[in-house]
């Protein structure tokens, strides 16, 4: 027996009404989350204080500190592999997507991060191969930078700064 036409368009019609159901809450969020026209444009303190953190934030850091930290020497002197950015880019990546997913902070906190991890994403992409104005490591080194930035500005009592960016 075969399946009536009006039974397979129904299906598919409510197929994706709980597909656009179910990422609403996802696209409401991101344009929620967006502070493209309010972002200041530079990294400042608090009012001469770092920013608070939350436990997501502090963790999401460290290991992107911990992913790129170890490549530095390995960058600098020619040795990774074009494969090799492009992985570690994607490590990082992750990392943020993370971040921002569970990003608890208040808005003005909030702006700050969205500086620091906008130079993490100039520097993935470079070092995925995405931005043609700029080689890998530059961009492993950009991210490294952006870390360090966050570690100047945010509250992460445990953060250890990178050393030997250069």
């Amino acid at each position: 027996m075969q399946t009536p036409n009006w039974t397979w368009l129904t299906t598919a019609v409510a197929a994706a009404a709980m597909t656009a159901a179910l990422s609403a809450p996802a696209l409401a969020e991101t344009a929620a989350h967006s502070h493209d026209a309010a972002a200041p444009h530079k990294l400042a303190l608090n009012q001469g204080r770092k920013w608070a953190t939350d436990d997501t934030l502090r963790a999401g850091m460290g290991r992107i500190r911990g992913l790129v930290e170890p490549q530095l020497g390995a960058a600098h002197a020619g040795k990774l592999t074009p494969t090799q950015y492009r992985e570690l880019a994607t490590q990082v990546e992750t990392e943020v997507g993370g971040i921002v997913a569970n990003c608890k902070l208040e808005p003005k906190a909030d702006a700050m991060l969205h500086l620091v991890i906008a130079d993490i994403g100039q520097g993935v992409d470079a070092m995925a191969g995405k931005d043609a104005k700029l080689r890998p490591a530059p961009g492993l080194v950009k991210v490294a930078q952006a870390v360090i930035q966050y570690g100047s500005h945010f509250d992460d009592p445990g953060f250890k700064p990178i050393r030997n960016i250069h």
